[in-house]
């Protein structure tokens, strides 16, 4: 889904010059230790737009752009992450758990491919890790989940996990929305799984969780202008009570627009959570 250049009345542009093309979603296996995250978030500089913490997933995403601040921040995941001494509720390969590069703007998926390759072999030769390509043309995340090191081999990289670090999945795909809903009530795991399996589809990837003393159905939204965040909002809140909705990382400007605004606080979801406005604000921040 390549993201729409905003109107240029829009309050939300495009940096001139040069141009973001690529956005990278770093997902690191922290979300308990802030000093940690945020030493990945200095490591990132001006490149990065967003971070986002769960101390119940044990895991914290932060929203880049580019290529060489994911290389930063995955070093110093690898140095200061150990998955010997991790629990969390959400599924991890590794310390630096998946690296997804996807086009902005009028940039192609095949950038997003060529950014996934060069990573791939980046961080096989200089962190020692194992790297597995998934998206456009590959196997898909949840595959390379399952399958990793038993019927799926490193694209690059040892044969067998890092020992504190385990591997990294290096995804090429178009720009997607994580989005999690937390259930009302007491919590029910065999609901939330069971409303987690009726929204799977082409645009919907979705897991039931336990987080603390709730459960949520959390979501990846891969193709979010067909099925956004009002639709599973909708479609669970059919079935169940939902205390919260809650937007991790950030959303195309796109998706909201596509929402009426007076759901918006509702869904989690304001104008300054947007791609381009956090791309507007790196902007004017690198202005001389």
């Amino acid at each position: 889904m390549p993201l729409p250049q905003p109107s240029p009345d829009s309050d939300a542009t495009w940096p001139a010059a040069p141009a973001v093309r690529l956005e990278c979603v770093v997902n690191v296996s922290e979300g308990r230790r802030p000093d940690v995250v945020a030493a990945l978030a200095t490591a990132a500089g001006n490149d990065l737009l967003d971070v986002h913490t769960d101390a119940d997933h044990h895991r914290s995403v932060l929203t880049l752009v580019g290529e060489v601040a994911p290389r930063a921040v995955a070093a110093l995941a690898v140095e200061r992450i150990d998955l010997r001494a991790h629990h969390g509720v959400h599924p991890r390969l590794g310390a630096v758990d998946v690296v997804p590069f996807a086009p902005l703007g009028l940039a192609t998926l095949d950038e997003a491919v060529a950014a996934r390759q060069r990573f791939v072999a980046w961080a096989a030769d200089e962190l020692g890790v194992p790297a597995f390509a998934y998206g456009a043309g590959r196997a898909p995340l949840p595959e390379v989940r399952r399958q990793a090191f038993l019927d799926l081999a490193p694209d690059a990289g040892p044969s067998e996990p890092h020992p504190t670090a385990g591997a990294i999945a290096v995804g090429a795909r178009p720009v997607l929305v994580a989005y999690n809903l937390w259930l009302a009530g007491p919590a029910d795991l065999a609901l939330a799984r069971s409303l987690a399996r009726s929204l799977r589809g082409p645009a919907v990837r979705a897991l039931g969780l336990p987080v603390g003393d709730a459960v949520q159905v959390s979501l990846n939204l891969i193709d979010p202008l067909v099925v956004g965040p009002a639709t599973v909002y909708d479609a669970v809140a059919a079935q169940a009570s939902i205390a919260r909705a809650e937007l991790v990382g950030l959303v195309p400007r796109a998706v909201l627009d596509s929402i009426d605004p007076r759901r918006w606080p509702e869904l989690d979801l304001d104008h300054e959570r947007t791609i381009e406005a956090r791309l507007s604000r790196r902007s004017r921040s690198l202005r001389p």
